[in-house]
């Protein structure tokens, strides 16, 4: 019998206001995230998107000051309580700009780096390097420079050396921004396969959805520092589609013409996510 999946992250009455700031970047977040979940968190800028994710991976309160209120569990272990050291080996972060992250002579090097900094055995880090390289087909960069690199090369390599820690959870904070819209599905499409084979939750923070809709289960709407929509992806976009594009948030294209097509009365059914799920249904209705 399966057991259930477990929740890897949780967050109870979460909040965190910054030295000197008028209000507070979080407040009043109840969240709970399972292993293995593809979670789209999304809203505004400066909705407490990233301020949520630096407290994931511990930055939140220890390298930044503020007043922090509630409780954050991750992995089991409490955030104020614990070195972000160790909160490293549980949450990878890849940074909206992955040029912050890469600065070693070598692509082998950059992604050793973490292992390095854990005091493993040379071969333990051997090991975990090149399965970084060979999962995320970096393997053939590993002696260039990374800033030879490409925007989708260098999004693979940063991504690579979070995984050389093997974590439980890796947080991706704009991942697409810098990114051309083939290599962005690339590195979607790698990120997907990757939680899957390793059994990986994965947390994307994106305000465009278009790419991130196809490989997401469930999303999270953040405005004002407050969670305001939690739910499966498709069935959120159904049903609160008027408040993401109050928001701003950049809805998947295909819904958008999907729910202006229903308001007419050409279509009926749920709002599809990518252009596939609106083929079928559409040939679903067309047989009926």
């Amino acid at each position: 019998m399966a057991h259930a999946p477990r929740e890897i992250i949780i967050a109870k009455n979460l909040g965190f206001q910054y030295v000197g700031a008028r209000r507070a970047a979080i407040q009043g977040i109840d969240l709970s995230i399972r292993e293995n979940e593809f979670i789209l968190l999304t809203g505004p800028s400066g909705c407490g998107k990233t301020s949520l994710c630096r407290c994931l991976n511990g930055l939140i309160p220890n390298f930044y000051q503020g007043e922090w209120t509630g409780e954050l569990l991750v992995d089991g272990l409490s955030v104020t309580t614990q070195l972000t050291s160790e909160l490293s080996r549980r949450v990878g972060y890849v940074f909206q700009n992955p040029e912050n992250q890469l600065f070693a002579l070598t692509v082998e090097k950059d992604i050793a780096f973490g292992p390095e900094n854990l005091g493993l055995s040379r071969e333990e880090i051997r090991q975990r390097v090149d399965e970084a390289m060979h999962v995320t087909g970096t393997l053939p960069l590993k002696d260039l420079a990374p800033y030879e690199l490409s925007g989708g090369q260098q999004q693979r390599v940063a991504l690579a050396g979070v995984l050389a820690m093997k974590p439980s959870v890796i947080v991706l904070d704009e991942p697409t921004s810098f990114l051309d819209p083939r290599t962005a599905e690339e590195v979607m499409r790698a990120t997907d396969d990757l939680r899957r084979e390793l059994r990986l939750t994965i947390v994307v923070v994106e305000h465009r959805l278009d790419l991130v809709a196809r490989y997401a289960e469930r999303i999270v709407v953040m405005d004002g520092g407050k969670i305001v929509a939690d739910g499966d992806l498709e069935e959120t976009l159904d049903e609160k589609f008027d408040l993401l594009e109050g928001l701003g948030v950049g809805v998947p294209r295909v819904s958008l013409l999907w729910t202006m097509l229903r308001r007419d009365g050409l279509v009926s059914g749920k709002v599809p996510t990518h252009v596939e799920s609106a083929a079928t249904s559409l040939g679903g209705m067309m047989n009926q």
